[in-house]
């Protein structure tokens, strides 16, 4: 009897599953299948197929899918390919406290639905449970002065190093790639800054003053190793994130996924001090084939490496990891961390790393999330493509990850870092 395993049922989402099955025939052909519904019952599913050893054994660590939705060895490519059935929908954990998400798996004989057949039964089946905190995380929420978001804590006294996590153009607080983080030991601050509680609905301006405060408070816990935070950050996230970096001296490493490296939009204000946004040639917006935006070219007029609209990013006293995807539709981040690099190089620095991947799109988050390629933007566009080959950005995701952590603990926690 065919027997499907999975190993742990239970687990962090950004921790691998070992799938393997048993008792089928020699060389036979079979798919499997796997579904979740997100909070609101969305449906997100993904499909291989394998063929069963000389002994009817198949072990996705070893074997290769033949088809589907992946081709060849991922062990866990069925959750890193899922799609929605709705088209432009983005798989994000909303309540990462509470319930974790259910990925049913399931066994099946690999024929085609026919009209008016009904599809013989599952031949096995299991429910997977994929966690957004491990055991013992605490969350605390935040509504102390001018500041919103979320506190993740480690479970344990202490103390752990400190990081704010900066989402960008979404808006809101958003939670899960703090809490994974914090599942790893780092005392993680998600920080809304627009779009929340009684926060403004949109940016007139970034006020950097108000992400000093998001430092001195994370600083000021007692469960948080100082004298430094790092950051973690995408999109506009990065591009605050550097001003941070570049204007607050606790900021010892920051993390800028996918970022620009000048003011895109709002302008940034620190103690009086403005730095206006850089022009853009909206005539530069692109449309794909299927109609979705494409916003790559429009900052076009800053390729200079000695432009006048480029942060001064010599100026941070801290260290800098650049995590690129050059297949990103949405910024030239490749340029634009390029023309970083160069600066700092140019200023004798070398206090950067940079991980640059070809076929990662825009949105590069924990390992085994699914690539969200096109996603509905209303205020700023029906629907934006965010680039990334679903392979290669599966791979970005999982090789990248580990790195931020390594990055993170080498430069806020020297000393602790092999106990984390």
């Amino acid at each position: 009897m065919a027997k499907l395993t999975a190993t742990p049922l239970s687990a962090l989402a950004d921790e691998p599953v070992h799938i393997r099955i048993t008792g089928l025939a020699p060389s036979q052909v079979v798919s499997l299948q796997a579904s979740l519904k997100d909070e609101k019952g969305n449906l997100f599913a993904s499909q291989a197929f394998y063929r069963a050893n000389e002994v009817g054994e198949v072990d996705l660590e070893r074997d290769p899918s033949l088809g589907g939705d992946y081709v060849g060895i991922h062990p866990m490519g069925l959750f890193w390919s899922l799609k929605p059935e709705k088209p432009l929908g983005r798989l994000m954990k909303k309540d990462v406290m509470n319930s974790p998400y259910q990925v049913h798996l399931q066994l099946c004989h690999p024929s085609l639905p026919v009209k008016g057949i009904v599809a013989s039964p599952p031949m096995d089946s299991l429910i997977l449970e994929r966690w957004y905190v491990a055991p013992g995380v605490t969350r605390i929420q935040v509504k102390e002065g001018r500041l919103r978001g979320a506190l993740f804590l480690p479970p344990g006294e202490g103390p752990f190093p400190g990081v704010i996590d900066l989402f960008g153009g979404c808006g809101g607080l958003i939670e899960f790639r703090a809490s994974l983080l914090a599942s790893h030991g780092f005392a993680t601050f998600a920080l809304a800054y627009w779009g929340y509680d009684d926060l403004p609905s949109h940016l007139e301006t970034i006020d950097l003053e108000y992400f000093e405060e998001g430092v001195e408070f994370l600083l000021r816990h007692p469960k948080v190793l100082g004298p430094g935070v790092g950051i973690l950050s995408v999109c506009l996230g990065a591009e605050i994130g550097l001003s941070m970096a570049i204007n607050l001296k606790q900021v010892k490493a920051s993390v800028l996924i996918n970022g620009p490296n000048f003011v895109t939009d709002s302008p940034h204000v620190y103690h009086g001090q403005v730095n206006q946004a850089a022009p853009s040639n909206v005539e530069f917006t692109t449309t794909n084939a299927l109609g979705h935006v494409e916003f790559y070219r429009v900052f076009e007029e800053t390729a200079d490496k000695d432009s006048k609209y480029c942060l001064p990013i010599e100026q941070a006293q801290g260290h800098f990891l650049f995590v690129v995807g050059e297949d990103d539709k949405n910024l030239n981040s490749k340029m634009h961390a390029d023309q970083a690099t160069a600066q700092l190089v140019k200023s004798g620095k070398r206090n950067w790393t940079l991980l640059s991947y070809p076929g990662a799109g825009h949105l590069i988050e924990p390992p085994y999330s699914p690539l969200c390629k096109v996603s509905r933007m209303p205020y700023l566009a029906p629907n934006i493509n965010w680039g990334g080959e679903v392979i290669l950005h599966a791979a970005a995701q999982e090789h990248s990850w580990k790195e931020i952590q390594t990055f993170l603990k080498k430069h806020l926690s020297p000393d602790l870092g092999s106990q984390l």
